[in-house]
């Protein structure tokens, strides 16, 4: 007599780490390449057409039916477009002020505090104490070296806080509706957010063909791309192989803004990023080693 088992980390394919990787490279550079339209189309204004261009890409791709949806289907996925409208516009305006790297260092924050506060355990305020330290290796850094800017800092952090209300909103929109309808719904829906204030710089980019390609890009490599691997990465490996992957994001927002920002990740930045990483793989650890503790009553025996 045996239990079914669960997948584990033993028999993850490569495939699902590259998928992974893939997923957060593609994200950093679609958001070096969203640089290069600030100074032409405003943070603002590039949020909106990276949500645009993608919610109409995905929206052709899904083809979602939308005239089935009742109020608590489409109650679900506008919170979610909302909350994905406000983490994608804070963001933006955060590193067009602070390093790339530094910007998801200290956006971490929001989930990694969601994490903590949803486990109620004292050992994950631990992993949240660590965390801190990291903040405050930036905020010495900001005070030695290289300043940050105290608006791109608030930006980032109320990012952050979105990504809290974006990892909670998506959960519940995506049992409310199958399938990636409502992901392609919800990025359309989020592009109105930012629209009001970047709306005013639309015809510059739409005027010049390269500009417009390089919009094109931003919504394909930020947004596209980044979901569909996810997707087919969470086929083919577990949740917990998958969120603790998905950790390493600041190191390669780091290295993106290094290589293609020429943005210094420095020594305090380094470790910022390390002891962040640590945080998060720790706390995802420890949630789904509960998981699995409080899962093991429930198995019921198969028959080998």
């Amino acid at each position: 007599m045996s239990f079914t088992p669960k997948a584990s980390a033993s028999n993850v394919p490569t495939t699902g780490v590259l998928l992974v990787i893939g997923s957060c490279v593609s994200l950093q550079i679609g958001a070096a390449f969203a640089t290069q339209l600030f100074p032409h189309a405003g943070s603002f204004g590039t949020t909106f057409f990276r949500l645009f261009i993608a919610g109409l890409i995905m929206i052709a791709a899904a083809r979602p039916n939308v005239r089935a949806w009742d109020a608590t289907q489409w109650r679900a996925v506008v919170l979610f477009g909302l909350s994905l409208g406000f983490m994608n516009s804070f963001f933006y305006a955060g590193i067009a002020r602070i390093p790339l790297g530094t910007a998801v260092t200290i956006e971490f924050i929001g989930p990694l505090l969601l994490s903590a506060f949803l486990s109620r355990s004292a050992r994950d305020l631990v992993w949240v104490a660590l965390a801190a330290v990291g903040l405050a290796l930036l905020g010495y850094q900001s005070l030695t070296e290289t300043a940050l800017d105290p608006m791109g800092v608030l930006f980032v952090l109320c990012a952050g806080a979105f990504w809290a209300c974006y990892i909670l909103t998506s959960a519940r929109a995506g049992k409310a509706v199958e399938g990636t309808g409502g992901l392609a719904v919800a990025i359309f829906i989020g592009s109105f957010v930012p629209m009001p204030f970047g709306i005013a710089k639309a015809h510059v980019v739409l005027a010049d063909h390269r500009l417009l390609l390089l919009a094109v890009g931003t919504g394909i490599l930020a947004s596209v791309l980044p979901y569909l691997f996810e997707f087919l990465a969470l086929r083919r490996m577990p949740s917990n192989v998958f969120s603790i992957l998905l950790s390493l994001e600041p190191a390669i927002a780091a290295i993106a803004g290094w290589i293609l920002l020429g943005q210094p990740i420095g020594l305090f930045g380094g470790i910022a990023a390390v002891l962040v990483i640590s945080a998060s793989i720790g706390i995802t650890t420890s949630s789904n080693r509960r998981a699995r503790l409080e899962a093991q009553p429930a198995l019921q025996p198969v028959t080998a």
